[in-house]
Parts: C-alpha cells; sequence; structure tokens
C-alpha cells in the first residue's frame, strides 16, 4: 500500500503546475488546461484521503467536482470559441473588451 504523503505529495506537485501554467501562460486554452490540472490534483487529495480514512465523503465529493469541471469546460470553451470568432486571438492580454 502506497503511504497517503506520496499522494499529497504528487498533489501538490500537480497543483503547483496548474498555478504556474495559469500564472504564466497567455494563451487561454492553456490557462483551461491549467485550471483542469489544479482541479485534479485537488480530487487526488480528496480520494486519497479518503481511501486513507476508509470513508465515501471524498470520493462522493469528487463526483461533484468532476461535473462542476464539465460544465465549466463546456461553457469556458464555449466562449473561447466565441471569442475567437470576434478578436482572432486567444491571447488573454489582447482582449480586455468583450464587446464587438
Amino acid at each position: 500500500m502506497v503511504p497517503v504523503e506520496y499522494y499529497t505529495g504528487l498533489s501538490i506537485i500537480l497543483f503547483t503546475l496548474g498555478a504556474v501554467g495559469v500564472l504564466v501562460r497567455r494563451n487561454a486554452i492553456v490557462v483551461f488546461m491549467s485550471i483542469e490540472l489544479m482541479l485534479n490534483s485537488a480530487n487526488l487529495a480528496f480520494v486519497s484521503f479518503a481511501r486513507n480514512y476508509e470513508a465515501m465523503s471524498g470520493q462522493v465529493f469528487v463526483f461533484f467536482v468532476i461535473a462542476v469541471a464539465a460544465a465549466e469546460v463546456a461553457v469556458g470553451l464555449a466562449l473561447i470559441v466565441a471569442i475567437f470568432h470576434s478578436k482572432r486571438s486567444i491571447d488573454i492580454d489582447q482582449i480586455h473588451s468583450m464587446k464587438g
């Protein structure tokens, strides 16, 4: 059995990589992928602690996080496509107004 500290360490590393991706990158798609990486690292922590303490509440909470993440991706990608059609760019620095 793998100790929970390994899962927690991996979760911290993944969350840090996601946060760096959100702060450093200017491409909207990469920013959304980084946010998904951060959500998945939180899911890993929830599942590892739920398994360690033999409680199902952490794993049930992960299903809600996955559902919210799927909705966020659907809405986010629709916004990115709409912005690309109007501005011809998905660079976050070039998008300062939403009016057409």
